[in-house]
């Protein structure tokens, strides 16, 4: 699957406070299982043969990373202190800083840290079906529910039809140079595709599942561990 042109990293930003878990400490350093949440995603990109190396953007300040232990992953798992104050910051940062180590035609997928769920056949399917493709992409999911948009009152103002709507997860898999120019110019965004959209254009939608979710609120923690502790049934 690879050609010497084409090698595949992992970039996962992590410097964000969490705000929303009612937590003193960062999302990702709670407990899940056992282990800081953080340490099932880098586990999962560690172990992946398609990535080449694991880059952690973490904040400038993260007190936390050094208590615990990092060795089993070895050289394949760089952490970057060089976190900025938003999540396209902190990507464009780890770009800035992993410039001497990656081509401009490599791939960089980007992964949430609050994403640790993450099996091997999600990086599989993303990498086999992007590739060779000219942009680049995302995992997604159709969205199943009937989606209401709510007024100032909390009551439904709309119903807004799904077709076509698909729910954005991670990776997000485009090429270093591509990548880097787009949040160089979208700094506003709340996902990778979104400045790759801004440039004009239309990155693949790759049909994920909902187990890899993201751990936003309290609830999604049990969630999370349920996902983790019972998937060899569901694959």
């Amino acid at each position: 699957m690879h050609t010497h042109h084409s090698r595949c990293f992992a970039l996962v930003p992590a410097a964000g406070s969490g705000s929303r878990m009612k937590s003193e400490q960062p999302k990702q350093y709670l407990s899940l299982l056992g282990e800081p949440l953080i340490r099932h995603t880098l586990a999962v990109l560690c172990a992946s043969p398609l990535l080449e190396r694991v880059y952690v953007v973490l904040s400038v300040g993260d007190q936390e990373w050094d208590r615990h232990p990092w060795h089993s992953f070895g050289d394949k798992l760089v952490p970057l202190f060089c976190g900025g104050a938003s999540r396209a910051d902190s990507v464009l940062n780890g770009l800035r800083a992993i410039a001497d180590d990656t081509a401009s035609s490599d791939w960089i997928l980007v992964h949430d840290a609050a994403r640790p769920c993450l099996a091997p056949w999600h990086i599989e399917s993303l990498v086999r079906e992007l590739i060779h493709d000219e942009v680049g992409g995302i995992l997604a999911v159709p969205v199943a529910d009937t989606l209401k948009r709510a007024d100032s009152q909390q009551r439904i103002a709309a119903t807004v039809p799904r077709d076509g709507l698909w729910q954005a997860q991670t990776p997000q898999m485009f090429r270093y140079v591509m990548l880097k120019r787009a949040l160089e110019a979208a700094r506003d965004v709340t996902d990778e595709a979104s400045a790759i959209e801004a440039m004009g254009l239309r990155p693949r939608l790759v049909r994920g599942d909902p187990t890899n979710l993201k751990v936003t609120y309290p609830l999604d923690l049990h969630l999370a561990e349920w996902i983790l502790q019972h998937r060899e049934g569901l694959a």
